[in-house]
């Protein structure tokens, strides 16, 4: 079976900028754009330009710099939105309108005071007139993951017909389970004429914790677009990470699907966002995650030191990470506190080794971890008898 492409649309700079207390300014902002570009992100979303004159100018400059990417701008459903979102992508390369409406009921009901007939209608009308402006025109459907599937696919078809390459299926609340998600995407591939001629998307959030498994499994049952964030950023409890999506298409060959980022800027890339917004990355955080390569256990440290492959499925290196972390804690082996001495210097017989595992365990008891300083005094509280092998 021939491999098929998976587009990266990252959206940190719109969506992931929208946590509070993380608002970055323009120079920022174009650092971070020119990095994913030369990463290999494939749509790049770079603001809500009427939404704020530094929104508007960031999406201006960034449209200036960027290369290979598309550039894109959101809108709502309103002609003076789509206007000027096209006014600040006229530099851009690859320009693209990303305009959008509510199609749930929720949302009908009691945020727009509509119909379903007029959300229709809002819908044909602001792709039309995005297209005016821009070849390449995505529809996002507002809290598509709590929309009816039929209205979800006659809206679909709608926008089709209107001009829109590219459709945005929202888990806007992050309510779907993935196996729900990928059937409403499987729906719309079976049910709406035209479907084969466009993209669509996935744009998940993490209220529960699904984002990056529902973005899978719509890619797995027909998206050939997913939208995420660097360090999975974003409102309330954040959008699909986009190391995660990219990491896990690269280590399931069997899906057939793949992405062009360059996996080895990754632990920079996060680097980058985190200083930049000034928010931290949870340590346990796949792939990016201070631990995501360090081991604790003695049991696991053991395995990773005869081979790595026994407790990590992802080589370091190829997320730009130097080499996998063995801690030493009082649940560290000794093995573990033989090869970190043997990093510091020194050469431990196995007779040696065991007293100093002795003073060890002492050591360890009284601190969260050991470190390389702290070898030193071990090895020197030991009081190894007979020649000590340093090197």
């Amino acid at each position: 079976m021939n491999r098929e492409k998976v587009q990266i649309f990252d959206t940190t700079l719109r969506d992931g900028e929208q946590v509070p207390g993380c608002k970055l300014d323009t120079k920022q902002k174009l650092v971070i754009a020119e990095r994913l570009d030369n990463m290999g992100v494939d749509i790049i979303e770079a603001g809500f330009p009427i939404s704020s004159p530094g929104d508007f100018l960031s999406v201006t400059e960034i449209s200036k710099v960027v290369k290979n990417a598309t550039v894109c701008g959101l809108t709502r459903a309103v002609k003076k939105d789509i206007d000027v979102a096209a006014e600040a992508l006229k530099l851009a390369k690859k320009p693209r309108i990303h305009t959008g409406i509510g199609t749930s009921d929720s949302h009908i009901i009691h945020k727009l005071n509509t119909t379903r007939e007029d959300i229709i209608e809002r819908a044909k009308a602001a792709v039309a007139h995005a297209k005016s402006y821009v070849e390449d025109v995505e529809f996002y459907a507002e809290d598509a993951g709590r929309t009816d599937n039929a209205f979800l696919a006659q809206v679909c078809e709608e926008v089709i017909k209107s001009g829109a390459t590219v459709l945005n299926i929202p888990d806007t609340t992050g309510y779907c389970l993935p196996e729900e998600y990928g059937a409403k995407i499987k729906y719309l591939k079976e049910n709406v004429k035209g479907i084969d001629n466009v993209t669509i998307s996935c744009h998940c959030h993490n209220d529960l914790g699904m984002a990056t498994a529902n973005s899978i499994s719509g890619a797995i049952n027909g998206a050939r677009q997913i939208e995420c964030t660097i360090n999975g950023i974003g409102e309330r409890a954040g959008n699909t990470a986009l190391e995660e999506v990219v990491m896990i298409f690269k280590q399931h060959p069997d899906l057939n699907l793949y992405t062009d980022i360059d996996t080895k800027q990754l632990n920079e890339m996060s680097r980058l966002v985190s200083e930049s917004m000034g928010m931290m990355v949870q340590p346990n955080k796949a792939i990016v995650g201070a631990n995501a390569f360090a081991h604790s256990s003695g049991i696991h440290q053991d395995g990773v030191i005869k081979n790595r492959a026994t407790y990590e499925i992802i080589d370091p290196a190829d997320v730009g990470v130097n080499e996998s972390s063995i801690v030493l804690t009082a649940r560290s082996g000794r093995a573990a506190l033989a090869y970190r001495a043997k990093k510091v210097g020194y050469e431990l017989t196995k007779t040696q080794l065991d007293v100093v595992y002795v003073e060890f365990l002492k050591f360890a008891d009284m601190k969260k971890e050991v470190l390389d300083d702290d070898i030193h005094l071990i090895i020197a509280a030991s009081k190894i008898e007979g020649d000590l092998i340093k090197r």
